[in-house]
């Protein structure tokens, strides 16, 4: 989910400001002011757009930049990938019995929620699950009604699914009150819904389709630049006025990087080359850049889109650049293996997460788990660049990835480093009195990962480098007490600067992946205390919430459920204790919203 993962909805200019300067991500979804110089290109001799009432509504332009040559998709027969799923033995009577229970609680809550939204927030874009109001958080087009439809396929809920299809031409993408369309959310949620719901029910109803043309036919429209790099945060009304844009010089890595998996999708459904075409460009850019970046093999968290660099020093495979890397081997598998141009820029990813990012913690019980953090490039003086060990429930997806990424490119070795950043993920949640990672924590790292025992005084050393505001007289280890005690950090942590949970879906998709990859039972046991401690913390009346301190175990709700909830963190508790074959890895592909696309076949 781009930042990416995953949502970008973060409102305060307080905690943006503070995570700039910490070198803390944002998160997916957090609405950062863009400054976007406009094109001065010539308008076309009549306007594209139509006006109802006060209602600007978009209708099919003349572009500015057209293309005059598509770059086709690769029409070579597709290649044999390696499996990913284990191959699961027939359980017992008693397994599967246990499985089912805890399938149907899963359930139960995804109910709960959805009867909320149906009953409160219909055709709006959220529930707001305190006050039982809504939100319009994704120009107002019914974001969690379509972000839920394969979700209700997946479940089993027929009655429910049929009635939000009725629902669908009542949703009109030709007009917003937004002013400005955030096109890597609308992809993700909106085109990605429909085509995985599309592909989950074997294009049983052409209305998915359709409306996945019009939404990706609006913003086509954000493409039509002189460098066709998309403006990311879409004026689309200077757009349907006839007006020229401009990509921004300051877009956030994973709204440019994480659209290639829908616009294929939607090229090998239609036929129309267009959608290919537009991402491939891109593709192309990031790959020719690669290796030329401050941290050669990783791209930025902000890129120059308009004058095409990478020139930001700020590296992080967590918020604002999340999905990006996770497209590598899924857009790889989208496309049959018919290029190994993923391939190439996947291995070029991996050499610098190993030897740049991966840091192993200090753990009370000496725990092996790995996580990634953050580095701020010193180009002039390489010996003084430090690694900051951040990590975010975003970063979480990086355990599948690298699951994913090991099975299919065929690189084993690096199962066990998929199999211990899930783990860490999951140490993450156990070690927190509620049960539930936090949004963001600092983590004291190992001086040696090979030779790693718990050492208190680097603990306490750390806590005081990172949280003492000023020096002071009494002793060092009381003063680190102290300050353990005020911040409340379990043993290894020495700051959570947001201890926040917003229902989000990152942990238990790698959880899920890499049961998936290994049939490892453990792994659906750490999945089982994830859930009922988040179903326990979150419920309301309405719906499911999310909540201000993860630290607190009457930690306030707040109000709000972002459309993730339903479509990917309840839907990949779901999977887990869902049969194997239910959405299969080695027959789909999950795009960042959990929407699964049909792989190409051998047949194919």
């Amino acid at each position: 989910m781009i930042f990416s993962r995953r949502s970008y909805l973060l409102p305060t200019v307080i905690l943006i400001c503070l995570t700039y300067s910490l070198f803390s991500s944002l998160p997916p979804g957090t609405k950062r002011p863009h400054s976007h110089a406009h094109d001065n290109a010539q308008q076309p001799t009549s306007t594209s757009a139509s006006s109802v009432g006060d209602r600007i509504h978009w209708t099919k332009q003349s572009e500015h930049h057209p293309i005059e040559e598509y770059i086709p998709l690769p029409t070579a027969v597709p290649s044999a990938i390696p499996k990913i799923q284990y191959e699961f033995p027939r359980e017992s009577w008693v397994a599967g019995w246990r499985r089912r229970k805890r399938q149907n609680a899963v359930k139960k809550a995804f109910q709960h929620a959805w009867k909320g939204y149906r009953d409160n927030a219909w055709l709006r874009d959220e529930l707001s699950p305190l006050s039982g109001r809504h939100r319009e958080t994704f120009a107002g087009w019914a974001a969690t009604l379509v972000d839920s439809l394969d979700s209700l396929v997946i479940m089993g809920m027929t009655k429910e699914f049929e009635e939000a299809l009725e629902a669908l031409d009542r949703i009109d993408f030709s007009t917003t009150h937004a002013l400005q369309i955030n096109i890597f959310e609308t992809n993700i949620r909106y085109l990605g819904g429909f085509l995985g719901a599309y592909d989950l029910t074997d294009g049983k109803y052409p209305i998915l389709l359709k409306k996945a043309t019009e939404i990706a036919d609006m913003i086509y429209g954000s493409f039509d630049t002189r460098n066709r790099m998309p403006q990311s945060r879409w004026e689309w009304t200077r757009s349907a006025e006839g007006h020229g844009i401009m990509p921004g010089k300051q877009t956030i890595l994973a709204e440019l990087g994480s659209l290639s998996l829908e616009f294929t999708r939607m090229s090998q459904l239609t036929k129309d080359p267009k959608y290919f075409d537009a991402i491939q460009r891109i593709t192309d850019f990031f790959e020719e850049n690669q290796g030329l970046t401050k941290l050669p093999g990783l791209w930025p968290m902000m890129v120059n889109a308009q004058d095409m660099e990478f020139s930001d020093p700020r590296f992080t495979i967590g918020g604002m650049a999340d999905s990006t890397y996770e497209y590598l081997p899924k857009e790889h598998m989208l496309l049959g293996a018919q290029t190994d141009q993923y391939r190439r820029m996947y291995d070029s990813f991996m050499k610098a997460l190993k030897s740049r990012l991966l840091f192993r913690p200090m753990t009370k019980d000496n725990r092996d788990i790995l996580f990634a953090g953050n580095v701020q490039a010193n180009v002039i003086s390489p010996s003084r660049e430090r690694l900051d060990p951040q990590w975010e429930h975003l970063k979480c997806f990086l355990g599948g990835t690298v699951g994913i990424g090991a099975k299919v490119f065929d690189r084993p070795e690096e199962l066990s480093i998929a199999r211990k950043l899930a783990d860490g993920c999951i140490w993450a949640y156990d070690i927190m009195p509620t049960g539930i990672m936090p949004e963001i924590l600092h983590l004291s790292a190992c001086r040696d990962p090979n030779d790693c025992k718990w050492d208190e005084n680097k603990w306490y050393q750390d806590v005081r480098h990172r949280l003492a505001k000023k020096s002071s007289s009494e002793n060092h280890i009381k003063q680190a007490e102290s300050l353990i005690e005020t911040y409340g950090l379990p043993p290894g942590v020495v700051d959570i600067p947001d201890p926040k949970y917003h229902l989000r879906p990152e942990a238990i998709e790698s959880v899920f992946i890499l049961y998936r990859i290994t049939g490892d039972t453990k792994l659906q046991d750490a999945a089982w205390r994830m859930f009922k401690n988040i179903e326990k913390m979150t419920w309301t009346h309405f719906a499911h919430a999310a909540i201000a301190d993860v630290r607190d175990l009457e930690s306030p709700q707040l109000d709000y459920m972002e459309s993730f909830w339903l479509a990917e963190t309840l839907k990949y508790f779901y999977l887990i204790f869902s049969e194997p074959d239910v959405v299969n890895l080695d027959d789909y592909v999950l795009n960042t919203e959990a929407h699964p696309f049909r792989r190409p076949s051998l047949q194919s």
